[in-house]
């Protein structure tokens, strides 16, 4: 078991966030449970996890109120876990790391779901718009400023190794948005790409602000280059020292993100209100982003929308 020890970031609800399931295993489970998928072997089958830490996964998703566990009839010795409010309303940040799984992957499993919106009865992708001028939201277009919950947080430095396995079970299961799983089942790979929308590009920038052993820094940093997710750009000859940039592919997980902040921002608070709050420059007003159906424009809704193979 490692040791917990603790570290002082900035308040961010992404990171509370992340600090609750920005594990890959916990990712998984929830993407299985969101598509029907709730006993233990076929959880197991599904995200290609052990035993051993299927269900250390699990019982953590019930200890924070994720899943909860109910045994339907007397004697019956396999539980079922469902979705709770909490969980449910990740349903939006589902649907945003399907569209950019979608753009950059061929993903068999994502590819062969129809999406149905229940409100129109159409088929559907979701797309990301701002409640007041209905626009696209777009990371060049909002801005950060600080909110009255800026303060700092003290976090657990490190509850669980980044895992070695790249990829759950090729076999079973619905891994919609594997790759973006794999790449963001570990906070502080998550972290960094969520800093770099806030401006930082540097290898001291990111490790002050998530003070972590700098081979952490080195080793995600290395990853999300590898990924496509950053490019490099020297800024200093000798020693070589980088600034590190979002490609396309990184800035368009800017909805996930943003989803994940607002997520947060309900179930990760601690009173003092929101840590950052988010300005859409296009109409001048504070964001509220919402996910909505591209055909009759409503907000979507986890419980108003059923999938066809």
């Amino acid at each position: 078991m490692p040791v917990k020890t603790t570290l002082s970031t900035k308040a961010s609800s992404i990171n509370r966030a992340l600090d609750e399931i920005g594990d890959k295993w916990c990712l998984l489970i929830l993407q299985e449970v969101f598509w029907g998928i709730n006993t233990f072997n076929e959880m197991l089958a599904g995200t290609g996890a052990s035993r051993g830490v299927l269900s250390n996964r699990l019982s953590w998703l019930e200890s924070m109120g994720y899943l909860r566990k109910d045994i339907i009839a007397k004697g019956q010795k396999r539980p079922t876990y469902h979705m709770t409010k909490k969980s449910i309303e990740l349903y939006r940040n589902g649907l945003m790391a399907m569209v950019w799984e979608r753009k950059y992957f061929t993903t068999p499993d994502l590819d062969s779901v129809e999406l149905i919106h229940n409100c129109c009865d159409k088929a559907f992708w979701p797309i990301m718009e701002c409640s007041h001028c209905d626009k696209p939201v777009t990371q060049q277009e909002v801005s950060f400023h600080s909110g009255p919950g800026a303060k700092k947080d003290t976090r657990i430095t490190k509850m669980r190794r980044r895992s070695s396995t790249t990829s759950a079970s090729k076999d079973h299961g619905k891994t919609l948005y594997s790759n973006l799983i794999n790449l963001l089942g570990d906070r502080w790979t998550a972290n960094i790409i969520a800093l770099a929308f806030h401006g930082f590009a540097r290898f001291d920038d990111f490790h002050k602000e998530l003070p972590v052993a700098t081979n952490i820094i080195a080793d995600r940093l290395k990853l999300i280059v590898n990924e496509g997710i950053f490019y490099q750009q020297p800024y200093q000859v000798s020693p070589l020292r980088y600034d590190y940039h979002l490609t396309d592919k990184g800035r368009d997980l800017f909805p996930y993100f943003v989803t994940l902040m607002a997520w947060g921002d309900k179930w990760c608070a601690t009173g003092d209100g929101n840590p950052m709050l988010l300005k859409h420059m296009a109409c001048g007003t504070d964001l509220k982003a919402e996910v909505r159906c591209d055909q009759c424009g409503k907000e979507l809704i986890g419980t108003e929308v059923r999938f066809k193979r």
